[in-house]
């Protein structure tokens, strides 16, 4: 009997390194014990792991590499085992990965999901609070992992918190972010974490002021916000009694008196709509505050300031474009550029009222290229677009449009959460997840690119065909 000790419960190189031995030596599962270093283990199970090899019998496919990574994070004592247990039987059935109804590779791939469910649930369900230490700000927070995933998460909070000061605590592993260094140290308790800050005040009142009560569905809130992390989350305090006065809260927003007209541009003055009252441009302002200083992608480090939406908090229409031009960046306001004057006037022949539209972007920092003095606008990748995704995500949920227009292919993915093609989608309706009605159609922008004027202005025709179309759909939804 081989008796493998691993320095960490974590340890997937100590693992490969002992696995590789074993298998190319021929031993079998069940002559082989896993311990971590420090639990009690099998007292007979003393025979040395067999000479390193010289080169490698057999090799493993890279998915079986990469779902070995993730399932040694689980908790489950077996898990060693049954990774060893199925790279034996990979060296006779190189295909076994394939095979989704066998049962070995299922019950493996369920330990990864979990692991990959809890890595989410740390990154979302984390919630740092101010301290002082040696005179300089220090971010704590406090998690309780279901599996072992601080250490392989720990990149994600560096990335995401580069510039702070932060500990996560667990009960098995702290780790501490001091700028440029990361650390590690023991576990800790709940009470090694500080209860609030100032902040949280804040935090709640945006929180309570987004909650939307015709939304709420308790089932699938609590699937993915499970209650043991609730203890963890200042909002979670007020989740209760926002539950239970959400179906009162919908009536009064059904039966609310007739509004006065929204204000152009700005912030949103209308007010009747439940979410254009004072609640709605509460919370606006604060998302709009807290995306100044976003640095969720590196487009910040280049770009002048974040262009935020703006418009009626009530609008019935929202416009989303690619990202902010040179103009727009400058001014800090979206379409004031020549594509934004183009659009305007596009709107005006359409008959479609451009005070009663919310207008924004799907990344709200400008990305160019320097040449000389002069700043050339490039397209927003994937990652930057999905890095944004979250402002997007909180404007529609305050102002809550019945129709979204895509302007352009960026635009498009920002609804969609997918990439398409505007030839595919232009001029007919999508339903939304978010139970609003999206269309796709060509940014101002491609129209100024395009040489030939005879074309241009075919293009530009049926733009304001797709707009004037857009306004009677918006008319027909009110």
């Amino acid at each position: 009997m081989h008796r493998v000790v691993l320095d960490a419960p974590d340890d997937f190189e100590g693992w490969r390194d002992a696995a590789r031995r074993l298998a190319i030596a021929g031993v079998e599962p069940d002559h082989v014990t896993w311990q971590i270093r420090g639990e009690s283990g099998d007292l007979f199970g003393d025979a040395p792991l067999p000479p390193a090899p010289d080169r490698a019998a057999f090799s493993v496919p890279r998915a079986f590499v990469a779902l070995a990574e993730t399932v040694v994070l689980h908790s489950d004592a077996e898990r060693f085992a049954l990774l060893y247990q199925l790279l034996t039987r990979l060296r006779d059935q190189p295909g076994l990965m394939e095979d989704k109804a066998d049962p070995l590779l299922r019950r493996i791939d369920m330990l990864a999901k979990a692991v990959r469910r809890d890595i989410h649930k740390m990154r979302a369900f984390v919630r740092f609070r101010e301290v002082e230490e040696d005179g300089a700000a220090r971010f704590v927070a406090w998690f309780e992992p279901d599996h072992h995933i601080v250490r392989a998460n720990a990149g994600f909070f560096v990335r995401r918190f580069a510039t702070m000061r932060w500990s996560i605590l667990t009960p098995d592993i702290s780790i501490h972010w001091e700028g440029e260094t990361l650390r590690e140290g023991p576990g800790a308790t709940r009470a090694d974490a500080p209860e609030g800050d100032p902040v949280e005040a804040l935090w709640k009142g945006y929180y309570a002021a987004i909650f939307n009560p015709a939304r709420l569905k308790t089932g699938a809130m609590l699937s993915e916000m499970p209650k043991k992390y609730w203890r963890n989350l200042p909002e979670a305090a007020l989740i209760p009694d926002l539950v239970a006065g959400a179906q009162a809260r919908e009536a009064a927003m059904i039966a609310s008196a007739p509004r006065a007209p929204a204000q152009p541009g700005g912030g949103g003055e209308g007010g009747g709509k439940a979410g254009a009252g004072s609640n709605s441009k509460a919370a606006w302002a604060a998302v709009r505050e807290e995306a100044m200083g976003c640095t969720r992608c590196p487009l910040h480090q280049g770009a002048t300031q974040t262009v935020f939406g703006e418009g009626p908090l009530d609008a019935p229409l929202m416009f989303i474009g690619e990202q902010p031009g040179d103009q727009e960046d400058q001014a800090g306001r979206p379409f004031v550029g020549p594509a934004g004057q183009l659009l305007d006037q596009a709107l005006i022949e359409a008959g479609v009222d451009r005070a009663r539209a919310y207008v924004t972007n799907a990344v709200k920092h400008f990305k160019f290229e320097a040449r000389g003095k002069r700043r050339i606008h490039q397209t927003p990748d994937a990652g930057e677009v999905q890095a944004c995704r979250w402002w997007l995500t909180q404007e529609l949920d305050i102002v809550r449009p019945r129709l979204i227009v895509a302007l352009g292919a960026t635009a498009a993915r920002a609804m969609l959460g997918k990439a398409v093609t505007i030839s595919r989608t232009r001029g007919s309706s999508i339903a939304l997840d978010n139970g609003a009605e999206g269309w796709v159609t060509v940014h101002p922008s491609y129209l100024l690119r395009i040489p030939d004027e005879a074309k241009k202005a075919e293009e530009r025709a049926r733009f304001v065909e797709d707009l004037r179309v857009i306004g009677e759909r918006v008319k027909a939804l009110a």
